[in-house]
């Protein structure tokens, strides 16, 4: 709201307005933010080291799932399924894909991507009793996608067992750091 008011003011500098890489190199200091923090702790660390091995390929199935399912979608809409797996591969990291693929496929796509990213992270909150429920309990850590190490959290810990907040954190970490290297492949295809 704020950023909406400054820009409407034209209080904003024009030079933060015209460059396009800015929000690319804040989310970047972001990115390597939440790194430090989560390398600052030896118990995080060490917990990583216990995860069962099995447990390593649930980001992978997270990947997999969702570009099939995206490449399945396409087949119904009027974009290509390069572009419709762009907008998968944002796995509710709303911030960062929704930035790349404007910048690559434009402001429609990029406007779909934010929407799409944004609906994950809320099928997620607001669901993850019935995933737990039903599909068992690492399905809320699936279908929250990159947000499972921070945003649905919570939630996730609340429905799942304590001890898969490890493998959430874990999950979150792979397919957030996954975003801008599918995002941009599928955005070039």
């Amino acid at each position: 709201m704020t950023g909406c008011l400054l820009t409407y003011g034209n209080l904003i500098p024009s030079w933060v307005l015209e460059n396009k890489d800015l929000s690319f190199y804040v989310l970047c200091l972001l990115m390597f933010c939440v790194g430090i923090s989560l390398g600052k702790n030896p118990k995080i660390l060490k917990s990583f080291k216990t995860l069962n091995p099995r447990l390593y390929l649930l980001p992978v199935a997270t990947i997999l799932g969702t570009l099939a399912g995206c490449a399945v979608v396409s087949v119904f809409l009027n974009w290509t399924t390069a572009e419709c797996m762009a907008v998968g591969s944002g796995f509710g990291y709303y911030s960062l894909s929704s930035i790349f693929i404007t910048e690559y496929k434009g402001a429609q796509l990029g406007t779909i991507a934010l929407l799409s990213n944004i609906t994950r992270e809320i099928i997620a909150l607001l669901l993850a009793p019935f995933f737990a429920k039903y599909f068992g309990k690492l399905s809320p850590i699936s279908v929250g996608g990159a947000t499972t190490m921070d945003t649905t959290l919570p939630i996730i810990l609340k429905f799942s067992v304590k001890e898969y907040m490890i493998v959430s954190v874990f999950h979150g970490l792979v397919t957030d750091f996954s975003v801008p290297f599918l995002v941009t492949l599928f955005c070039s295809i």
